[in-house]
């Protein structure tokens, strides 16, 4: 009896060791499974290396109201699952506190920080009432602060962390430049891509056609849809710019497009950078790109003697999934959609000694069409209409160039550029506010001016962010097929099933019958 209880007495106490082992080394060591296909609640390898950088101490105040309740609740602790992984990485260099703003001095303390109250419904004694609540962060460092007003999206929670931490850290911004002179439109145009762009860089105009070399400062020059032509020596600051070893993105527009008028067309026009662009080994076709896989369009249609608005697909705003998975660009993107998009031939680049990267291609179920293009919103498109495959759209071309304007009239003073790289999209819309609405469509063009000025570590922090894919094309007859394969499937492997065991139950009941015979 003694040796019983002595055994489970040891067994206890090595129970209790094995315990105190298992929590002594998860203290020391940190780690998490993340099963979600882009690794969505794991910091990224950039966001490890940016903390573990810090040479002064980082101090977060995470302003949230308590008991909140769903979804609420769910952000604060999100919050707090990250600024602990955050914290594992920092080296002893980030602290943060949760603070939860009460009475007149705690929410006046939270709105000084730059914290504003917000409205969330609740539910309480089967009542809908509204309460004020903080969910916000303020980050300190040195002599500098960031804030993050209000988290709302925990899918890009990462991303706005560590960039409030790099602007923090970083000693000064780099520069881009975008073009003017040539009917381009004010960059601060594009509100959602210069808000994102500003936090990160800083932008200024290029003016082209002053005759001047582009500034020797611009880490990445942006040419966006411009719809006049380029003179040469306009063309020449550009192509000695490229060769002194800057780096650029071609954002043109080869179609003409208007929706606006009474009848919908498109034609070509050229932005006189058609041969340049050649002579780097790709060609922006005078086409437009349609597709199966394509966003809608709010259309006014007439019934009768009422009229009524509705969406209908338009397969000239090609929504874009096919994307080359080993480029830091579209990497983890989900969908872009792009505007009256052109087609790119990229074959020259291998005879030029350089290398093209097709970035962006049209669905399974594509074609193209040029020429002057009738755009009618509501027209049936049949299926030879889409009778292509993976047509190019963007691409990235890398290497050493030579100079377009070797043996012309303007002598280049400098001949081959050192290895760099440019970016060539067949549409300049695709930033525009209206698109930018896509997640999709405004990561990819802040991964462009990233890529191109060699900040990667933010590119695979973004691209994080959960968007939903578009959905893939398929036949009708498959259509058809799942749609009847639900109706009949789920009864008929019921009845199977019942089947089955009304055979097993009467072969067993024989069995038992014969066995008492």
């Amino acid at each position: 009896m003694k040796s019983i209880k002595y055994q489970q007495f040891i067994r206890v106490l090595l129970i209790l060791a094995i315990l105190i082992v298992i929590n002594f080394i998860s203290v020391r060591l940190f780690f998490r499974v993340d099963l979600t296909k882009n690794n969505v609640y794991t910091l990224s390898d950039a966001s490890k290396s940016l903390v573990g950088s810090l040479d002064d101490r980082l101090t977060v105040k995470a302003y949230f109201t308590d008991d909140l309740p769903a979804p609420y609740n769910n952000n604060r602790r999100m919050v707090l699952d990250m600024l602990n992984d955050y914290r594992a990485y920092a080296n002893g260099n980030l602290y943060f506190e949760f603070i939860s703003p009460e009475g007149d001095k705690g929410e006046k303390e939270a709105q000084a920080e730059g914290i504003p109250p917000v409205q969330v419904q609740v539910v309480k004694e089967d009542k809908m009432e509204v309460k004020r609540a903080y969910l916000g962060l303020v980050l300190m460092y040195e002599d500098k602060k960031e804030v993050l007003p209000v988290i709302k999206n925990l899918g890009s929670l990462e991303y706005d962390i560590s960039s409030a931490i790099k602007r923090l850290t970083i000693k000064e911004k780099p520069t881009i430049g975008y073009t003017t002179g040539h009917g381009e439109e004010e960059f601060s145009s594009y509100k959602s891509a210069y808000k994102a762009l500003s936090q990160q860089y800083n932008i200024v105009p290029v003016d082209l056609t002053k005759d001047q070399p582009v500034p020797a400062n611009i880490s990445t020059l942006l040419v966006i849809g411009p719809n006049k032509q380029f003179t040469d020596t306009a063309k020449f600051e550009l192509d000695q710019y490229i060769m002194r070893g800057g780096k650029a993105a071609f954002l043109l527009n080869e179609m003409n497009a208007n929706l606006q008028s009474q009848y919908h067309y498109a034609t070509a026009q050229k932005t006189g950078l058609e041969d340049m662009l050649a002579d780097y080994g790709v060609h922006i076709n005078n086409d437009l790109v349609r597709d199966a896989q394509c966003a809608n369009i709010l259309v006014t249609q007439q019934q009768g003697p009422f009229q009524f608005q509705s969406q209908v697909p338009f397969p000239y705003f090609p929504n874009a999934s096919n994307f080359d998975k080993k480029n830091l660009i579209v990497k983890d993107l989900q969908s872009v959609i792009f505007e009256f998009a052109s087609s790119l031939d990229t074959t020259n680049t291998v005879a030029k000694g350089l290398k093209a990267d097709i970035i962006v291609r049209s669905s399974k179920k594509s074609g193209r069409q040029s020429g002057f293009i009738m755009l009618n919103p509501t027209q049936d498109y049949p299926s030879k209409d889409f009778n292509e495959s993976g047509i190019p759209i963007a691409a990235v071309v890398s290497g050493s160039f030579k100079s377009f304007f070797t043996g012309k009239q303007l002598a280049p003073t400098h001949q081959k550029s050192p290895d760099t790289r440019i970016v060539v999209v067949g549409d300049g819309d695709f930033m525009k506010d209206d698109f930018a609405r896509n997640d999709g469509n405004l990561i990819f063009f802040q991964n462009i001016v990233d890529y191109l000025s060699d900040d990667a570590g933010l590119i695979t922090i973004r691209s994080k962010n959960v968007t939903e894919p578009p959905l893939d094309q398929i036949s009708d007859g498959m259509k058809k097929f799942l749609k009847y394969g639900d109706l009949i499937a789920p009864p008929l492997l019921v009845i199977l099933y019942g089947l089955l065991r009304w055979r097993r139950r009467t072969s067993f009941k024989k069995s038992i019958e014969s066995q008492i015979a």
